[in-house]
């Protein structure tokens, strides 16, 4: 029966072992378990507030987006006025300039005419003064000796090819 001593279940011991695991609870309980627990909410308590400020930045990130691309948006509406009216005024700009080089132009042609015209009538007058010159000595000529029909046509000749 020896083995049986060693199976056999002591009444006292399984009440001291009982009382022991409740001291050790009650022990834990009242040091361990409520500063473990505090330390476990107050960094609930941290990951809560870093949520909720996540959140927070999340939220002014979307509105400070949504302002962004009602900047940009102006700001692109901003810039497209901004090329049409530069595109207006340089069309009106070359317009002017192109009136302006068609003014001169007009001028110029009508000096180049007017300083033609004057040229035209200079030589007219040269040509006149020559004739002039050339009848001049024509008569001379005529005066010095008396005219034949054949010296006539001599003096008519010469006087063609001086011309």
């Amino acid at each position: 029966m020896q083995s049986l001593s060693i199976i056999s279940v002591n009444i006292w011991q399984v009440l001291i072992s009982f009382a022991n695991l409740a001291i050790l609870t009650w022990i834990l309980k009242k040091f361990l378990f409520k500063p473990v627990k505090k330390v476990v909410d107050a960094r609930r308590e941290t990951i809560d507030s870093a949520y909720a400020r996540a959140n927070e930045a999340e939220v002014k990130a979307n509105e400070n987006r949504v302002r962004y691309e009602a900047a940009m948006a102006a700001a692109k509406q901003t810039a497209d006025q901004m090329i049409s009216q530069a595109a207006r005024d340089a069309e009106r700009r070359g317009a002017r300039i192109e009136g302006e080089a068609r003014e001169r132009a007009q001028e110029i042609r009508k000096q180049a005419e007017a300083d033609a015209l004057l040229e035209k009538k200079k030589a007219e007058d040269d040509i006149r003064k020559e004739i002039a010159d050339v009848s001049t000595q024509l008569t001379e000529k005529l005066l010095e000796r008396e005219i034949r029909p054949e010296d006539h046509r001599e003096l008519i000749d010469s006087f063609l090819q001086e011309l």
